[in-house]
């Protein structure tokens, strides 16, 4: 199993990049997210990447965090979602709003991947509703290169700072379940997305509040 490549892009197509490493070049298919934030032709980058294995076909697939390979394979184990499926919602939501989206019960955010219509969305939300809380404490800084000083090859997206999970674990060790605790950090998130923990602690708590 190739779980990480390190290397120097060969060539960027037009949903995959060509990453040379040591003079083995693998085909890595990308969401349109992470594509627009590598590199040009020839600087370093290093994924995280996940082989899927067919009959008649070997395919890889390439992620900047280890949040994002693990939520694609999350999304492959729903019915009715494949690779390009999972990659389209990846590429138009990314790791943090699809976490948000699934804690939140809000399935219309992920319809508005590219072919992912009510009824597969709403799947997804009631499959993975409860792993949305292990999700969102998940840490997901990029991956760094393994060249040298290369410079470390940022996402498109911020790299989720670790707000969030710092968030979810205070409200676990207040007593608040992982679900409810989730949905208000998420909820909390969308509203303030760049919050730190005491902020996103105070607002979670607020609408975990009893009325």
């Amino acid at each position: 199993m190739i779980g990480k490549l390190s290397g120097r892009i060969g060539y960027r197509g037009t949903d995959h990049v060509l990453i040379d490493v040591a003079g083995v070049g693998y085909l890595v298919y990308v969401s349109d997210r992470t594509l627009a934030g590598l590199p040009g032709a020839g600087e370093a980058v290093s994924l995280y990447t996940d082989l899927l294995v067919r009959e008649d076909l070997l395919q890889l697939f390439g992620f900047p965090t280890l949040a994002e390979k693990e939520w694609h394979r999350l999304l492959m184990s729903v019915q009715g979602i494949g690779a390009k499926a999972s990659m389209a919602i990846l590429g138009a939501l990314g790791p943090d709003a699809l976490a948000q989206a699934i804690a939140l019960g809000d399935w219309s955010t992920v319809k508005a991947a590219p072919g992912v219509g009510p009824k597969i969305a709403q799947r997804v939300v009631n499959e993975l509703k409860g792993k949305a809380p292990a999700m969102m404490a998940m840490p997901g800084e990029p991956l760094a290169t393994a060249l040298g000083d290369m410079p470390v090859i940022e996402p498109l997206a911020a790299p989720r700072t670790s707000a969030g999970a710092d968030a979810l674990s205070a409200l676990g060790n207040l007593g608040y379940g992982p679900g409810e605790a989730a949905a208000a950090v998420a909820e909390a998130q969308r509203e303030m997305p760049e919050a730190d923990t005491s902020t996103l602690i105070r607002a979670a708590l607020k609408r975990l509040a009893p009325a």
